[in-house]
Formats: structure tokens, C-alpha cells, sequence
């Protein structure tokens, strides 16, 4: 089967709006989805002439509600519009459209007879917006019900597993043509990898109008092409990744994969976010993932699955990267040496002796800050809103502890020389600091701190403008990011 195609859904309200988008985006697709459901009402009448005014082929698709579009105007109106398209079919090929989209419950013989002798390839589809399929071999054999008709499955998964689950049995439709994709936020897998799926093609949105169909989880074609460098991936491409929950911003797939592109390995790098690490450990024995990068919330519960870890992974117990080692896996921990590059870069000092550090937060990246600040020499209070979790954090390394909250203010002063906000607040917000993004809204700055949030996105973090504006110097986690992301690189490296 040929690499799967990249297929652009257009889903402006005119046709000159997505005649438009094709021309600024047809280096990146070999087709475009026409979603007639989309287009005005007076812009519908028009759409027999749109395979003409494009350079590539298209599908034509009017998706009803129920099947995640927007068309409520009834299967009589439905029928005559995809007659109206399907029309006078001209001589001249590229001036018709290529493929037609019908529903696994949709059949009118007139208009299946129509796109067969006008050469028109039926996409038979079935679309479950709510659950995953039982039996996804079974339901394409449904759908299969000749040769000139490619099926369609699109269904909503629930868990990682669900996603896992489809991985697991796409071999047995490997010799034929068939598309898959799941929905949603866990499915960008299926879609990146659909090679692997032995997809006929993949589902993308132009950038600008994601929106449109934020339900169903599309990327755009730019980022697929070059973060993922989709056109690359084949049978021999090397997995990995990184996992985590919810894993709404990560910068690491552009960042690995460029890594990978540099040094001219056939691998690639992709999320698969999972709010269990069970299921995220299932996903990468499956696939195949030679080594994974690990985030919030599991960075403490992949441990028990590792077969063993190195030394600052053990004397932290927390884990961010995890590797193939045989059969089994084998974890390390390289956010304390990126830190400390970073932390120590930041403030322009060899270590922190004399230094007193506030650590926020009591999580997996905490531990291994803490880990950084007691071999740095600084003494330290860590903070946090459950009292439990941050004596563990502490006790380790002798460090003093206490809750996060105004009630400890004076001792968040004293420990004020260098805080280090380790936890997800602020983390995609754009909004000014306020008590929902910005862990310590209580605190003054005297304008003397040092703030480093490891959050890196948004660049600028609520904390971070609330600090500076007091005149404190600050910095984001970009370059913890990227000093821990390349030793992280050269343990992938050995694996391609």
C-alpha cells in the first residue's frame, strides 16, 4: 500500500475562502475535504464548480449532526445537493470531484451508480462520536461490501487503551485500502502514525479553523509534515514519545524530532497522553516505543514498571525518561541535570551555598529540583497545599517544609532568595496572575528574587510578569526543557 495521503478539511462558509486556504496550503496535502455541512446556504448551490477551482483532488462530504457535522436540513435536500455536485460530469477528471463520502446507512442507487461510471470512489463511513468500536475487523469487513468503495471508521476513544487497542489488530486489513482515525484528544496517534494503521489517508485542518472541528482533534498539515515529518514515517521508523496527563502544551516533539531530523535517523517522536501509566506502558509494548519521555502526573508511578533505574532516578524516586533495555525498560531521571545547567545559568552562580530556595510544589519535577538545590548547597523549604506530600519532598534532604498559603507567608519571605515554582500553574493561561494561575499570589516581591518557573508555556507565565513588574529577575523552563530534553536524546539515539 502506498504512504497514506494528507487530506485537508476545508471548512469555511464560501468557496472562495477555501479555495484560499488550498492555495496556501497545497505544499503540505495531496487532498482536500470538501464539508459542504460548513458552507453557507446561497455557497452550497455552487459546489459542482469547486473541484475546478482547485489544483488537487477533493471529497465531497455533507455530514449530518448526528455524524459530527452541521447539516440538520433532511436526507430529501441532502440527496439533491450531492446530485447537484455529481452532475454533468465533465470529460476532464480533475474537474469532478474524486471521491464522495456516503455514510454506511446512506445508500441511494442512482447516486452510487452515478460515481461509479463517472470514476468516483465511495468512501463508505461510519462515524461514532460518543464510544470506540468493540470490533473494528469486523466492522470494516461490514463495511467492505465491494471493490470500489473505501471504508471509513472515526469513532471517540475513551482511554489510551482504546487507541492501543486498534494498533493491535490493523495488520489484518494491511493489504487493502480502508481509513481509520480516532477523534479527540487521544487520538492524535492514529493520525500521525496512520502509515502504521495502514490508513488511506489522514484527516488535518488548516490552522486557522481548528476550531471548527475541535471536537474531532485535527492538527493542522504544516505541523504534520514538519514536526512530524508524516511524508518520512514508514514500517522502519523508530517510536517514541512522551506521555503524560493532560499533556495539553509540550514542546518536545518539535524538539526531538528536529533532533532526529539533524542527526538524519528514520525515527519519530510523538505524544500519547494517558491519564493512567498502565495503559501509557500497554501503548509502548504494543508499538513498539524504543524510549519515552515521561511528565505529570507519572513520573512517580512509572517507576514500579521499570525493570530498574539509574543512581539520581533511585535517589530522587522520580523518573522522566524510560528506554528499552531488552525486554524490558529501564528509567533515568535528566530533569535534575537539566535544571541545574539551567537554574545555575539563570543566576549566574557555581553553586547555591548561603542561598535559601522556596520550591512550590511537591511533585515528580519537585523531587528532582530538591535533589539539584541540597547537591548545590542551598538550604530550602519546599511548599505545598498537602502538608503530607511536601514533608516527603523535604525530609529527604533535610530540608524545612510547610502548606502553601498566605498562612505561611513570613516563611515563604525568608526562603524568598531564589523560588523555584515547580507546579503546572499558569501553564497555558494568558490571563493575568490571579489565584487560579499563580501558586503564590500572596507573596509581595521585594524585586531582590529570583524566579524560575519551570512552566514554559506560555513564555511568559502569570508569576513571571507579576515578578518582574516588581523588578525580580525571572526565567521560564524553556532551558530546563532543552538541556534535560538532549540528554534525553543521546539515550534515544543508541536506540535508532
Amino acid at each position: 500500500m502506498a504512504r497514506p495521503l494528507v487530506c485537508l478539511c476545508l471548512t469555511a462558509k464560501t468557496l472562495a475562502e477555501n479555495v484560499k486556504i488550498v492555495e496556501s496550503y497545497k505544499d503540505f496535502i495531496d487532498l482536500v475535504e470538501l464539508r459542504v455541512d460548513f458552507l453557507e446556504t446561497d455557497e452550497r448551490l455552487q459546489i459542482r464548480d469547486f473541484p475546478s477551482m482547485i489544483d488537487v483532488p477533493a471529497i465531497l462530504t455533507i455530514r449530518q449532526k448526528i455524524d459530527g457535522g452541521l447539516y440538520e436540513e433532511g436526507e430529501s435536500s441532502r440527496t439533491m445537493l450531492f446530485a447537484r455536485a455529481l452532475a454533468f460530469a465533465d470529460e476532464n477528471p480533475k474537474k469532478n470531484f474524486a471521491y464522495v463520502d456516503f455514510e454506511e446507512d446512506y445508500h441511494v442507487p442512482s447516486l452510487e451508480d452515478a460515481a461509479q461510471a463517472f470514476g468516483i470512489k465511495i468512501i463508505r463511513s461510519y462515524h461514532n462520536m460518543s464510544s470506540p468500536v468493540e470490533d473494528i475487523v469486523k466492522k470494516f469487513e461490514t463495511l467492505r461490501q465491494n471493490n470500489y468503495e473505501i471504508p471509513k471508521i472515526a469513532f471517540m476513544p475513551h482511554t489510551l487503551k482504546d487507541i492501543t487497542k486498534v494498533f493491535e489488530v490493523a495488520e489484518s486489513w494491511s493489504g487493502s485500502e480502508q481509513i481509520f482515525c480516532a477523534m479527540g484528544h487521544l487520538g492524535l496517534p492514529t493520525r500521525i502514525l496512520s502509515e502504521k494503521l495502514h490508513s488511506y489517508l489522514t484527516y488535518t485542518s488548516p490552522s486557522e479553523l481548528l476550531g471548527n472541528l475541535l471536537a474531532i482533534g485535527h492538527i493542522d498539515p504544516i505541523t504534520l509534515n514538519n514536526v512530524y515529518r508524516f511524508r518520512n514515517i514508514n514500517k522502519n521508523t523508530k517510536l517514541f514519545g512522551i506521555t503524560g496527563y493532560p499533556l495539553t502544551v509540550t514542546s518536545s516533539p518539535e524538539m526531538h524530532n528536529a533532533l532526529f531530523k539533524k542527526n538524519n535517523l528514520d525515527a519519530v517522536y510523538i505524544p500519547f497522553k494517558s491519564e493512567t501509566i498502565e495503559n501509557a506502558m500497554n501503548f509502548a509494548e504494543v508499538l513498539d516505543i524504543k524510549g519515552f519521555s515521561v511528565t505529570i502526573p507519572h513520573k512517580e508511578t512509572v517507576i514500579p514498571f521499570l525493570k530498574s533505574t539509574d543512581k539520581k532516578a533511585q535517589d530522587i524516586g522520580a523518573c522522566n525518561t524510560v528506554v528499552r533495555d531488552g525486554d524490558s525498560w529501564k528509567g533515568y531521571n535528566t530533569d535534575a541535570l537539566g535544571f541545574k545547567k539551567a537554574l545555575l545559568e539563570f543566576t549566574g552562580l557555581k553553586n547555591l551555598k548561603g542561598k535559601r530556595v522556596a520550591i512550590i510544589g511537591a511533585g515528580g519535577a519537585s523531587r528532582a529540583i530538591a535533589y539539584v538545590v541540597k547537591e548545590c548547597g542551598a538550604k530550602a523549604c519546599v511548599f505545598n497545599r498537602t502538608l503530607s506530600k511536601a514533608r516527603i519532598v523535604a525530609e529527604k534532604y533535610g530540608f524545612e517544609f510547610a502548606t502553601l498559603g498566605p498562612e505561611n507567608l513570613e516563611k515563604l519571605k525568608k526562603y524568598s532568595q531564589i523560588i523555584v515554582q515547580t507546579t503546572s500553574k499558569g501553564m497555558a493561561s494568558t490571563e493575568p496572575s490571579n489565584i487560579e494561575n499563580d501558586a503564590i499570589w500572596f507573596y509581595d516581591f521585594s524585586g531582590k528574587e529570583f524566579v524560575y518557573d519551570i512552566v514554559y508555556s506560555p513564555e511568559v507565565t502569570p508569576v513571571m510578569a507579576r515578578a518582574a513588574s516588581f523588578g525580580c529577575k525571572v526565567c521560564n523552563g524553556l532551558s530546563m526543557l532543552r538541556y534535560q530534553g538532549e540528554a534525553q536524546f543521546d539515550l534515544f539515539k543508541q536506540l535508532v
